[in-house]
């Protein structure tokens, strides 16, 4: 594959960072296709880590050229952030993407406070506010943002709208000049990496460069196949890459879908193999799972196929890559869920309505674990019995290939089965 997706296969956090940093070092694009800086991936390279929001991963080898397409919601202050701590980059914003300000932030907080026992749990990054801007054709894009004549008039005419909306909420209206001086230093900052990204990214097609379209959170989080209204406000699905990336559709040659060896949620909604007490108390502490973003700790659960196969339906995996495979040593039974059981009969695809998915009993199988230190193991070849039953279980429950998997944080602790990327 020369043009392929990095697929988020659950509810986000799993270790999609690590592996898109792992195969851009063969990749000569890294492109973030939608999404803002709700997102956090950690990638840690030479026991470094790394925490990204809105950059991709490939930010950190200097020949690799990152793309922010015109998907994505950019946060300028953030970014300019994020940039800071980042050396030798090569960076790229579409012009279409939309810029996140400050009233988005208020009024994701103000609304989501607002729902008392039903909130979503957003991150208060002002996302879905950003994105109901595009929707509703009222949003700023980075083109008018960037330009010195029309940004002023621009940001006036949304600040007086949206003082409006924020006076609703009770919130304090917010400044126009205080506003104004520090964003136009922003966008005298990022206006130089600006530029129509659809051009760029279809030139290098034709050159047959190869590129990494990243994703953020999971499909789980789609707005449209995920476990709405507890989602995000974009589609983190392979599917939505030409739309967000301004590319053809028969472009893209594949995805890898990214899951842990195990599952995870952050934030409100269902989640059918959800464990609790002292076993998942002990994943999360070995698997460090707590928010890049927010520092949440994360919900924990058994593997649950009946998502994989969902994922695999509605975005289309070529390959799974299992993540994170290391926390599970020294469990001594092993659960993988393959089904649920809803109103006493048995499903295994997630109801469309979201009381029905509450209702869902999982049904699961066991295997047996294994017991030995697998954090150095190098192949496939070096793993316990039980371990590569483990995998194989994944791949013939799901029907996709396991082409990687990952034994620990750093980059060096990921082991290829099946090389993927380059192929003809």
């Amino acid at each position: 594959m020369k043009r392929f997706v990095i697929v988020g296969t659950q509810w986000g956090d799993e270790g999609k960072g690590k592996i898109t940093d792992f195969l851009a070092q063969k990749a000569d694009v890294v492109v973030r296709f939608q999404g803002g800086n709700n997102a956090g991936h950690t990638v840690v390279f030479n026991n470094k880590k790394h925490s990204l929001h809105l950059l991709p991963s490939g930010i950190l080898n200097p020949n690799i050229m990152n793309v922010l397409a015109n998907g994505m919601v950019i946060n300028p202050k953030a970014l300019i952030e994020e940039l800071e701590k980042v050396k030798n980059f090569k960076l790229m914003i579409s012009d279409r993407a939309h810029v996140v300000l400050p009233y988005h932030l208020e009024l994701d907080k103000a609304g989501e406070n607002s729902k008392g026992g039903k909130k979503i749990g957003t991150t208060h990054k002002g996302i879905g506010p950003t994105y109901t801007d595009k929707a509703s054709r009222i949003g700023m894009r980075m083109s008018t943002f960037i330009s010195k004549s029309l940004m002023p008039k621009a940001l006036l005419d949304l600040i007086n709208k949206k003082n409006q909306e924020l006076k609703e909420f009770k919130v304090k209206p917010l400044s126009y000049k205080k506003i104004l001086k520090e964003y136009q230093n922003y966008a005298n900052i990022i206006r130089q990496y600006v530029k129509d990204t659809s051009i760029y990214l279809n030139q290098a097609i034709e050159d047959d460069l190869i590129i990494l379209f990243e994703g953020a959170q999971g499909v789980m989080l789609c707005l449209d196949h995920g476990t709405y209204p507890y989602v995000t406000s974009s589609s983190p699905s392979a599917a939505s890459v030409p739309l967000n990336t301004g590319i053809a559709p028969w472009l893209v040659d594949g995805a890898i879908g990214v899951t842990k060896a195990y599952t995870t949620r952050v934030g409100e909604g269902p989640m059918p193999s959800e464990i609790k007490g002292e076993l998942a108390d002990r994943i999360r502490k070995v698997g460090n799972e707590f928010g890049t973003t927010t520092g949440r700790p994360r919900r924990i659960g058994w593997l649950d196929t009946v998502i994989l196969k969902h994922t695999k339906r509605v975005s289309g995996l070529t390959y799974l890559a299992v993540t994170l495979l290391d926390v599970l040593t020294g469990i001594e039974r092993i659960k993988i869920v393959t089904g649920y059981k809803l109103n006493g009969k048995i499903i295994d695809s997630i109801p469309a309505e979201i009381e029905d998915l509450k209702k869902c009993i999982p049904i699961t199988i066991e295997t047996p674990g294994w017991q030995e230190d697998i954090t150095k193991v190098s192949s496939y070849k070096e793993l316990p019995e039980q371990a590569k039953t483990y995998l194989k279980l994944i791949e013939s429950i799901v029907g996709v290939p396991i082409s990687m998997f990952s034994v620990g944080p750093d980059r060096n602790q990921t082991i290829v089965i099946k090389n993927m990327v380059g192929e003809a």
